[in-house]
């Protein structure tokens, strides 16, 4: 041994980082937009190490000039605005009459205790349900954090029929009034477990440890992404604890607005791992966790349909061979949204993208689809399933059923990508399903539990009309059809002629969309 090597110094070990020091230290300055002029360059910066849940302290309340505004009195308490807001910025709860009743008493002012005492309603689902039993029922508040809504105004689309959302513009002191709203609902107890029915899926994000997505990350609004990583996360947590889960995260959106520092919104322990080899990092953690006694905790690997169709496809295939224990949910845009708008192997024929552009020779993507679903159905013992987050009974099945499953699982979502397929903020959910509806994007589970054969293992249930071509909308009394789904988005715009007349190539790919349902429906027995 030489000299040198005898009297080097040791390593200096990571630091732990204090959350409440790094806040006043690391994220207060750079709310301020002087973050990167006058922090230090120390050994917490230098790692890219950043605490868990940091994205709460992030402040969005300048981007938008609206906000959502709750009227209790239309609330029925489906639950459906808290599981699609993409950045975690609308949350209810359930209270007891009596404890709500307590916690008003240190509010002082008389006007705002009647006004917070207005925000929580009885409901059927929360109120009349337990009084039938002879039980005291709970009180539903809906509340709403100004400091993470980016005013996408999805909450208000899928309250549909109900109507107990609207936007309003922002006034002097709204931001204020909502944040103290806000606080006081923190300040709430956590709604007791009684309200929380397990059959009823939505409810799972009533209680705090399904909210290990804190908000705060740099996501576009009304992030198809981010409402699927929400409640995958809520589902996982909901079962396992905020300690039994972990994530491997591919390069892409989900890594840039989920780990723009300092802002971290994960509560859960997280890796970003190359573009191409999330699944074989999950190998590795994986096999290290199970050394450590760790087989009950849950391990996801978050990534692109590039990153799983495309580049990665490889290491995605040799994960699913292997037979570990190992989650993926495939967040599918059907472009490389990260890098611009570029196809990939899970772009829609006749898709205006960019490497695939509308020309004057080549009107779009000419190469069919790649179904990630069928081809990872073919690796032996493999939970497939592929799933919208606007069906959000569907979406939480598929995600406790591949938790349950014994082995590799693999989740497709359909996440809507509002720049990329030219659709608006508020346009998440209503795409999804209408992708879903419109057999453009359609839903199954494939469970090897079920059964020998491919039929008894594969369920097409959640899609509507299950053994026709087409699902009839009974508002029209006509079929809906991928080129209906086309007419609705940017990415498909130059594919219609003045009169709305569709393409050649439109026409193609609704025939190609049609024989990939007819052979799912084949493999499921029902054709």
């Amino acid at each position: 041994m030489t000299e040198a090597t005898e009297t080097r110094a040791a390593p200096a070990p990571l630091p732990l980082l204090d959350l409440d020091e790094f806040r006043d230290r690391v994220v207060l300055p750079y709310n301020r937009g002087a973050g990167d002029k006058e922090l230090p360059a120390d050994l917490a910066t230098a790692t890219s190490i950043t605490p868990a849940g940091t994205g709460a302290f992030r402040d969005f309340s300048y981007i938008a000039p609206e906000i959502p505004v709750f009227d209790p009195d239309r609330c029925v308490g489906c639950m459906l605005c808290v599981a699609e807001c993409p950045d975690t910025a609308i949350l209810a709860r359930v209270a007891e009459p009596d404890a709500l009743e307590q916690r008003l008493t240190t509010v002082p002012d008389g006007e705002q205790r009647e006004h917070l005492r207005g925000q929580w309603v009885r409901t059927s689902k929360y109120w009349d349900a337990f009084d039938k039993k002879g039980e005291q029922g709970g009180l539903f508040g809906i509340f709403i954090d100004p400091t993470k809504c980016k005013g996408c105004g999805e909450c208000v689309e899928v309250c549909g029929v109900h109507d107990a959302l609207h936007m309003r513009q922002k006034a002097p002191g709204t931001v204020e009034r909502y944040r103290d709203d806000f606080q006081f609902f923190l300040r709430m107890p956590e709604t007791p477990e009684r309200f929380v029915n397990e059959r009823s899926l939505v409810d799972i994000m009533l209680v705090h440890r399904s909210l290990l997505y804190v908000g705060g990350a740099g996501s576009c609004m009304g992030c198809g992404e981010a409402t699927a990583i929400r409640m995958l996360l809520a589902a996982t947590g909901f079962v396992y604890g905020t300690e039994g889960v972990g994530i491997v995260a591919s390069t892409g959106c989900n890594t840039v607005y989920g780990s723009t520092y300092p802002y971290n919104p994960y509560t859960v322990p997280w890796t970003n791992s190359l573009f191409e080899n999330g699944p074989t990092d999950a190998m590795g953690i994986r096999a290290r966790w199970d050394q450590a006694g760790w087989k009950d905790k849950r391990l996801w690997v978050i990534g692109g349909d590039g990153a799983m169709l495309d580049i990665g496809f490889g290491s995605l295939s040799r994960m699913l061979a292997s037979g570990m224990d190992i989650k993926v949910l495939v967040l599918d845009t059907q472009v490389y949204s990260n890098t611009g708008g570029q196809a990939s192997t899970a772009s829609f024929m006749a898709q205006d993208s960019k490497l695939a552009s509308f020309g004057q020779l080549h009107h779009g993507k000419r190469e069919n689809r790649k179904e990630l679903g069928l081809i990872a159905m073919m690796h032996p013992s493999v939970y497939v399933a592929q799933t919208v987050t606007s069906d959000p009974n569907h979406f939480y099945k598929a995600i406790m059923g591949a938790n349950e499953f014994p082995g590799p699982a693999v989740v497709n979502v359909y996440a809507t990508c509002q720049p990329e397929h030219g659709v608006g903020d508020n346009a998440a959910q209503q795409q999804s399903r209408l992708a879903k509806d419109s057999r453009t994007f359609p839903a199954f589970l494939y469970d090897p539990r079920k059964g020998a054969g491919i039929a008894e293992r594969l369920s097409l249930t959640g899609n509507p009309a299950m053994r026709d071509d087409w699902w009839t909308n009974p508002k029209t009394g006509e079929p809906l059809t991928f080129i209906d789904f086309a007419r609705t988005e940017g990415r498909f715009a130059k594919h219609f002629d003045e009169g709305g007349n569709p393409s050649v190539e439109l026409r193609r790919a609704e025939q190609e969309r049609l024989q990939y349902w007819r052979m799912l429906q084949e493999l499921a027995g029902l054709r």
